[in-house]
């Protein structure tokens, strides 16, 4: 790890983090107080993917959908009005809008080879903003200023990284420039995630073969043809497994390359100073 130890990080000029964690845990929460705390750069992969890596995707989308209105058609090819997906750090709904879901398109599935085509572009998009946390990090102290810099990644980041890989090029990239966090939540917070996502599925992004393992396991079981599932369904089905297939590489990604926080600490975070304290407490037990 680039600190040695608690103390090296207290004394550190420039903290570099990175944090991740299942959605919904508090990676954007601590990396809001942090930004605003006025000497932390806040960089956000999915900000990144959906405005660097899959932005002209995204909007291109919805000009598709668009051109099937005549009304909008003409404008648009007009150029009399403008479509584009408006982003924030704390609204992304634009990209799992576009990643979708699969199943019966009549419910606003698609089709299982433009889903996974959809996946395949979230993975790389994904993969380029993650080694892109180094240029951020250089463009927040030279060209803004920033002592220090959070990077909040996003929940899929564990399908990418081989955890059986110590050379893994994803995770030696950034362990050699930021300090890995996990934010490890307990039973409890899978609970409740699991009963927020039931209460309204969103789009997500996963291995393939685990996907592939997900989607043919569901339509055996279901006895059910590609293109009669029902979307909501099966992202339902899914996240279940998906929590208990994320979380050994999770644990992978912090025992190999940085530390553990547990959620419930991170949570009592309020300014940049307990995010330092929380932290070092984790170094201190790491030892």
């Amino acid at each position: 790890m680039i600190y040695s130890s608690a103390q090296d990080w207290r004394d550190a000029p420039n903290k570099r983090s990175l944090l991740f964690a299942m959605s919904g845990l508090g990676k954007t929460y601590v990396s809001n107080i942090l930004r605003d705390s006025g000497d932390w750069f806040h960089y956000s992969i999915d900000y990144r993917i959906g405005t660097r890596y899959m932005g002209e995707r995204i909007a291109d989308n919805a000009k598709r959908e668009a051109m099937k209105v005549p009304f909008l058609r003409d404008l648009l090819k007009s150029n009399s009005i403008y479509i584009g997906s408006n982003i924030s750090f704390d609204d992304l709904k634009p990209i799992s809008s576009y990643l979708g879901k699969p199943g019966d398109p009549d419910k606003g599935g698609l089709l299982w080879d433009e889903y996974t085509r959809r996946q395949d572009q979230f993975q790389a998009s994904e993969i380029a903003a993650l080694h892109d946390t180094g240029h951020f990090m250089d463009r927040a102290k030279d060209l803004y200023g920033y002592p220090h810099f959070v990077c909040d990644t996003g929940g899929s980041i564990c399908e990418w990284v081989d955890v059986n890989n110590p050379d893994d090029p994803i995770m030696e990239d950034l362990a050699s420039k930021t300090l890995i966090i996990w934010i490890e939540g307990t039973d409890a917070h899978t609970e409740e995630l699991v009963r927020r996502f039931d209460k309204e599925p969103k789009p997500m992004s996963y291995d393939p073969a685990f996907l592939l393992k997900c989607w043919s396991k569901y339509l055996k079981e279901h006895q059910v043809a590609e293109d009669k599932v029902d979307p909501d369904h099966f992202i339902r089905w899914t996240y279940a497994s998906a929590l208990a297939h994320r979380q050994p590489r999770y644990r992978a990604m912090a025992d190999g390359w940085g530390l553990t926080v547990k959620a419930e600490d991170m949570v009592k975070v309020r300014a940049a100073e307990d995010f330092i304290d929380v932290v070092a407490d984790a170094l201190e037990m790491r030892g």
